[in-house]
């Protein structure tokens, strides 16, 4: 047994002599070559987060279209967009009646701090994203009837005729339109 250890010790203490050589000049050049190109990959990806954060933005838009159309149809009461271009904000806001009142009539969104569903375009996760305009037949609001369709306003029941939301960010222009009576969601992007 003490000659198996003897012998076990001597080839485990060659063998980590031998494997404790350097590295050659040329394993070292492959290996930062190899992060070189890595980095090369990384690097333009990383500067593009800026256009993520736009379209991220976009996407905010065209979900909370989409929800105070759905919420419209699944209570049967109006609701509405109403946007603030100078400020880059818009808020949904119940319509039980023909006018809307923002101060009072806001949604409840939980998951905000304030518990109202007002949308920030200046807050860090949409990056330097802007609302540059939100035209609906002339007015800021965008309103949706019980039946889900987009209308000229909380009063009336004439179908809109034609709505656009321009979202500008990172040297990208995106034109969010709304059609008329069915309230279909399309973009475009315009700028590069």
């Amino acid at each position: 047994m003490y000659s198996l250890g003897l012998v076990l010790n001597q080839r485990c203490t060659a063998g980590a002599r031998s494997s404790g050589r350097a590295f050659t000049l040329l394993e070292l050049l492959a290996v930062i070559v190899v992060l070189g190109i890595a980095g090369a990959m990384v690097i333009p990806s990383m500067s593009q987060t800026g256009v993520l954060k736009v379209q991220a933005a976009v996407r905010t838009i065209i979900s909370d279209i989409t929800f105070a159309q759905s919420d419209a149809v699944a209570f049967q009461e109006r609701r509405a967009l109403v946007f603030d271009v100078p400020t880059s904000t818009y808020r949904l806001v119940l319509v039980p009646g023909t006018t809307i009142d923002v101060a009072n009539n806001t949604m409840y969104d939980p998951t905000r701090l304030n518990g109202l569903y007002i949308v920030d375009f200046r807050d860090n996760a949409f990056g330097n994203s802007r609302i540059t305009a939100a035209a609906f037949d002339g007015a800021n609001t965008l309103v949706f009837d019980a039946m889900g369709g987009p209308v000229h306003d909380a009063g009336s029941n004439t179908p809109l005729n034609s709505g656009s939301i321009t979202v500008v960010g990172s040297g990208s222009t995106f034109d969010i339109s709304i059609e008329a009576f069915t309230g279909r969601v399309s973009v475009v992007r315009v700028g590069p």
